[in-house]
């Protein structure tokens, strides 16, 4: 039997003390390692309230070569681990459109950019004075100014607070980071050698174009490829093509990416905001998200297995203070910046603490600065531990910062009306036909509504049935704000007038740029306005209804019930690939697809019989076949 090219690799991978007997099962042995471990750490360390990363690294610890062995090479399980990551910033790009991260612009350059140079110039300062060269200790600042995007994320994912301010602005610090990332990855070579030849200036030079044009060719495969591509895939109708497509979307864009010398999540975050609006998001997310958990556990697991337990129990005191510093200054750095950037002091608090841990380029920039001759190995194996370390304290620093701020936040002064009791997941605005039955869909899961209407007398009646409903016009941004619409997970909009709903959608695009939106809209033109806005859930009010009323009125008409639903369905998919078209084209395109009622002339036939003529002969058929 032929060699698997690899399995000898994998082989080496999985074989540990434990393993020395293993046969051909080795690679199966070492997946089982990996999910038991999984399955064991992260619900012990969830119930412990460390949170499952904390789990999952203490995991990669104990099976990796500095407990039992059971993985000896975690070089190998990083560089598959690495694509959860990139599958995870995949998904976030998915929930935000071209607009919104413009929305952001202003926190990822400002915010961002100067969180990356101050951090970078305080930590080599501290490494400069601890006798490094200059060139050393700007590498070294470089590479732990970083922060761990797996990490930040994993725990507002957990709190669900992404969408939040301060869940904004950690997120554009981190989307900041990845973009630096080309920057890091071309300066610290040129700090070992020093560019001394025009040709290492036109070597960056062409390495930047390059990078500029991976970019570029993954926005137009974005805009104009991908989305015939998917219409393609769903007319087959197999679901594991379209699983297979979605993987080959983000791995292929990874890897672009990383083939220019870009950072591969940020080619999948790229692929992800561009795909935002297709009406295949939801099917993507769906595919995606399985993988993306089990391989953020093999990545955390993948980072504890790099630490090197003699090397801290060697250098613990070192080690303890060298984390503390780091830990202080990269927190402090960040909550003055946050504060600097309109955060109230909780806010900017809970962003410090979750910018304070090292991030994952770390642990390519560290070996990178040992190569290029800037630091001893010795170095950078402390470094490398204090970077691990930083990652398995920083749960436990987010979670005291969340205490602290709660502590430290004001009581709400003022409100506009008497919106001090709102505490909603969800905020329904418009409390009219269409929000009282969305809304019953909520409460009946127990999520947490809040609901505003501005019709005072509506806002009275639906009292009288047990409803709590505010008094409020959500188009003004302060009565937002004032019912914590910048807390809430999603706003679902439900107001009758298309003008009025325009105003609340800008409104929310522009300041809550991370919340999910849900929009009713009045008909098709109203919907196909919603999307250019940049809404992603748009739902026409009578849509359902009337496919309902359709295929009862089918079953009336004596059509058998199963047949009915098929027809639905089909009316159904044919709309969606109609409103895709209309997308582009306008309102006018895809009426291909849509079932009318005009009638169709019908192919013209040859007489069933031969005429006569007037003096009684036969008459010639014009076209008729030669006897």
């Amino acid at each position: 039997m032929p060699e698997v090219p690899g399995m000898g690799h994998m082989e080496e991978t999985f074989k540990g003390p434990f393993m020395e007997h293993a046969t051909t099962a080795g690679p199966l042995i070492g997946a089982l390692v990996f999910l038991g471990a999984a399955v064991v750490a992260g619900p012990l360390a969830r119930r412990i309230g460390l949170g499952v990363a904390v789990g999952y690294l203490v995991a990669g610890i104990v099976i990796g070569p500095a407990g039992l062995g059971f993985i000896e090479d975690p070089g190998a399980v990083l560089q598959v681990a690495e694509i959860g990551v990139v599958m995870l910033l995949f998904l976030i790009g998915l929930e935000l459109r071209i607009e919104r991260l413009i929305a952001l612009r202003r926190l990822i350059i400002g915010l961002g950019g100067l969180q990356i140079a101050l951090t970078t110039a305080a930590l080599a300062a501290v490494a400069w004075e601890l006798g490094m060269t200059p060139p050393a200790a700007l590498a070294i600042g470089i590479a732990l100014a970083f922060s761990g995007t797996a990490m930040a994320l994993q725990i507002l994912g957990e709190r669900g607070h992404l969408n939040r301010p301060y869940g904004e602005k950690t997120f554009s610090v981190l989307l900041a980071q990845d973009l630096a990332v080309v920057p890091a990855l071309a300066l610290i070579p040129m700090l070992g050698d020093g560019p001394t030849e025009p040709a290492d200036w036109m070597q960056g030079l062409i390495s930047a174009a390059i990078g500029a044009a991976a970019l570029a060719g993954i926005v137009f495969a974005g805009r104009y490829l991908l989305n015939p591509f998917f219409r393609f895939l769903a007319g087959v109708g197999a679901r594991e093509v379209m699983t297979a497509a979605a993987l080959l979307v983000v791995l292929g864009a990874a890897e672009v990416a990383h083939a220019a010398g870009l950072s591969m999540a940020m080619g999948a975050f790229l692929a992800g905001v561009l795909l935002a609006g297709s009406s295949y998001r939801v099917e993507l997310e769906a595919d995606v998200e399985p993988f993306r958990g089990l391989l953020i556990a093999l990545f955390f697991m993948g980072i504890g297995m790099t630490i090197d337990v003699k090397v801290v129990v060697e250098n613990w005191a070192l080690l303890a203070v060298g984390v503390v510093g780091y830990l202080a200054i990269k927190l402090l750095v960040a909550t003055a910046l946050a504060r600097a950037f309109g955060s109230p002091l909780p806010y900017a608090l809970r962003i410090g603490a979750l910018l304070a841990a090292s991030g994952e380029f770390a642990f390519v920039l560290i070996p990178l600065s040992a190569t290029e001759g800037l630091i001893d190995q010795g170095a950078a194996s402390l470094l490398s531990a204090l970077a691990a370390l930083s990652l398995m304290v920083a749960p436990a620093i987010a979670i005291l910062a969340e205490k602290v701020a709660e502590r430290a936040t004001p009581p709400a002064a003022g409100p506009i009306e008497d919106y001090s009791d709102v505490k909603g997941e969800v905020l329904v605005i418009g409390f009219g036909r269409v929000g009282q039955i969305a809304a019953q869909l909520l409460l009946a899961e127990g999520v947490e509504v809040t609901l505003i209407d501005a019709n005072a007398a509506r806002v009275e009646q639906a009292a009288n049935f047990g409803f709590k409903v505010y008094y409020g016009d959500g188009s003004r941004l302060d009565v937002l704000r004032a019912v914590k619409a910048h807390e809430a997970r999603a706003i679902v909009i439900c107001v009758d007038d298309a003008a009025v709903t325009k105003r609340i959608v800008e409104v929310a695009l522009t300041s809550f740029p991370l919340t999910k939106l849900v929009v009713k809209a009045y008909d098709r033109g109203h919907a196909l306005d919603l999307f250019a806005l940049g809404v992603e859930q748009v739902v026409r009010e009578t849509f359902e209804s009337a496919l309902l009323l359709g295929r009862l009125a089918l079953e009336a008409a004596g059509v058998d019930p199963e047949r009915a639903a098929e027809i639905e369905a089909d009316v159904r998919r044919r709309d969606a690939q109609r409103l895709e078209i209309q997308r582009v084209e306008g309102i006018s395109g895809g009426r291909h697809l849509a079932y009318t009622n005009k009638p169709i002339p019908e192919p013209l036939s040859l007489p069933k019989r031969k005429g006569e003529m007037l003096d009684g002969t036969e008459a010639e058929v014009v076209g008729a076949p030669a006897e």
